[in-house]
């Protein structure tokens, strides 16, 4: 599958330009990475037809002359329902990398979810001025992980995210035929000397990324995510979830948000795409927690869709990336731009004056009803 083009990944108009220049920039086993999916990568290709599927029936007469996409994330004010997703390693695309995406989310108003496998500092991301939350993966050793939580309160990001749907890497054969390796330059910043010696260490038909992982993180179990709603004062986001006595669990763990999620489709190849999943797990937390959605999200309408569906925001990823790739922060922050100016514009055709408003489109799925 090396250097294939996947269908499901061509970029939309407003942003084709940057994806071919991210990809004649980008190394090709670092692309395979990025845009790689797990197995047959039939999850992945699932994830867009879903979102094509799901139809929007427009307001019209409704005096919206002006659409206003701002609004609020767990209590911080946003320009608008977006989040950039949490994302490993953004030095193999940019000498900059979480700091330059950082600094455009900034400037977008919108929150940057640092990943557990930021290649840049805590400190330094938050020194950009960005509203960050932070990304837990659940590190097997205990007093690591403690560490990693405390230095984030300490630090001043804003919500904990805890992904949970990584018990093991999904097979993604991309970088398993590639050998996939870290280079040198890149490490994992936030994990201790020596942590990430395993991503480095190169070996035929394995990919060290994978093989890293299974060795330091598991996934937490319902006890002991009530100890850490207990521990911290941090909002606590559980991310990874598809079903909704998942999302239940999660409610009464003291979850304030989920993210409804297949790690764009780079875990489980074969589960449900993550849109289809939205409004059964909107319904079954009844209002209880936020529910954020995160895979195969790529324009405003999508956005706008989301938003219909229940959702509160939605975590922008790969298309982050190719910004980054193509142009450091100007290439996210055009990114982001496109896709906020995409959302306003839809909502306004849509007649909707507010996000509230969108949260009333009505949709249709084709085939089915109301």
């Amino acid at each position: 599958m090396t250097g294939t083009e996947h269908p499901a990944l061509a970029a939309p108009p407003g942003l084709a330009d940057l994806r071919r220049a991210a990809h004649a920039a980008t190394a090709p086993e670092v692309w395979d990475f990025v845009e790689g999916g797990s197995g047959w990568e039939t999850t992945l290709s699932a994830n867009r037809a879903a979102f094509d599927g799901v139809s929007l029936v427009p307001r019209v007469m409704t005096a919206a002359g002006s659409a206003d996409c701002g609004g609020r994330l767990l209590g911080s004010d946003v320009a608008a329902p977006l989040l950039v997703a949490p994302m490993a390693y953004q030095r193999l695309l940019h000498p900059d990398g979480e700091l330059a995406a950082a600094r455009a989310a900034r400037e977008a108003g919108v929150p940057f979810v640092l990943s557990t496998l930021s290649s840049h500092s805590v400190e330094a991301v938050v020194e950009t001025g960005a509203d960050v939350w932070f990304q837990l993966y659940w590190l097997r050793e205990r007093q690591a992980r403690e560490e990693l939580v405390a230095g984030a309160e300490r630090l001043g990001c804003r919500a904990l995210v805890v992904t949970v749907d990584v018990p093991v890497m999904g097979r993604r054969w991309r970088d398993v035929t590639n050998g996939f390796t870290l280079p040198p330059h890149v490490r994992a910043a936030l994990l201790g000397p020596g942590l990430d010696d395993l991503a480095h260490r190169p070996a035929s038909g394995v990919s060290a990324v994978a093989a890293h992982t299974r060795s330091l993180f598991r996934v937490p179990s319902l006890s002991e995510l009530e100890e850490l709603r207990r521990r911290t004062e941090l909002p606590l986001v559980v991310k990874g979830i598809l079903d909704p006595q998942d999302a239940r669990r999660a409610v009464e763990c003291g979850a304030d948000a989920v993210v409804v999620s297949n790690h764009g489709g780079r875990q489980l190849d074969g589960a449900v795409p993550a849109v289809a999943q939205l409004p059964a797990v909107v319904e079954a937390v009844g209002g209880q927690c936020d529910v954020l959605l995160d895979s195969g999200v790529r324009t405003g309408t999508d956005v706008l869709r989301a938003l219909a569906l229940g959702a509160a925001g939605v975590l922008l990823g790969r298309p982050v990336l190719w910004g980054l790739a193509a142009d450091g922060e100007k290439g996210v922050a055009r990114v982001l731009s496109v896709v906020r100016d995409e959302l306003r514009e839809s909502m306004l055709i849509a007649g909707c004056a507010d996000l509230a408003a969108a949260a009333r489109l009505r949709t249709r799925r084709w085939g089915q009803g109301d």
